[in-house]
């Protein structure tokens, strides 16, 4: 019995004996961590357009979303010309005017293709401030207020036998704020000018009374003869 007693407490001895600070066997417990909160500002927001026209030397980028925040209108609307009540169809081509009333200058700006002689070219006439004068070498009517841009080119008076496109008149109202998209172009109308894009050639120009304005690749050339401001990419 003295022996069954001695085994007995020696048992009950080791089941006592583990170390206090072990607590291998009881379930941890851990405080939660805090989630990371996202910034406010992880994701860049889209600068606002400017309201105002692209100055002088603006980026083309600028210019390209400037004239793209316009009101977009159906160009379905500008396939026509209107002289003295006769109205001309114009098929594909487009015709639009600023007109005198909504321009800062109190005088229009008139724009049409003609892709049957001039493919690619917009052209547009104007009643310059301070026109380029009659080169010597130009020959025959002189036009100071005629420009043409194709998007790599951009030239300011020229000399021409006819009116051209302008003979069927004028096209719609492009009112400020408005913006037409028609084959590599896109235009917007504003009281400070018209403001035309060409994507292809990542170019663009401002025509009002006030002066031609050149953007994106376009650089001041040597004009050709017969033509007074020459712009080129």
């Amino acid at each position: 019995m003295r022996i069954a007693a001695l085994v007995a407490l020696s048992l009950l001895v080791a089941g006592c004996s583990h170390p206090v600070g072990d607590r291998s066997g009881q379930p941890q417990t851990s405080v939660p961590t805090s989630p990371t909160r996202a910034s406010a500002s992880g994701t860049a927001s889209k600068p606002a357009t400017p309201s105002a026209a692209p100055a002088a030397g603006a980026p083309i980028s600028d210019v390209i979303a400037w004239i793209e925040a316009g009101h977009s209108v159906d160009p379905g609307g500008y396939h026509s010309a209107s002289r003295a009540g006769i109205s001309t169809q114009l098929g594909t081509d487009i015709a639009f005017v600023l007109p005198s009333g909504q321009s800062d200058t109190g005088r229009p700006v008139t724009c049409m293709t003609d892709s049957k002689h001039t493919d690619g070219t917009l052209s547009c006439l104007i009643s310059l401030n301070s026109p380029p004068p009659k080169p010597e070498t130009a020959y025959g009517d002189w036009k100071s207020g005629w420009v043409d841009f194709d998007g790599i080119i951009l030239q300011v008076g020229s000399v021409r036998a006819d009116p051209g496109p302008f003979l069927y008149g004028d096209g719609s109202q492009l009112a400020a704020g408005d913006s037409l998209a028609f084959g590599d172009y896109r235009c917007r109308a504003d009281r400070a000018g018209v403001f035309c894009v060409n994507y292809a050639h990542q170019s663009a120009a401002r025509f009002s009374s006030a002066g031609i304005e050149p953007f994106g690749c376009l650089r001041s050339v040597p004009p050709p003869d017969g033509v007074g401001i020459a712009f080129s990419c």
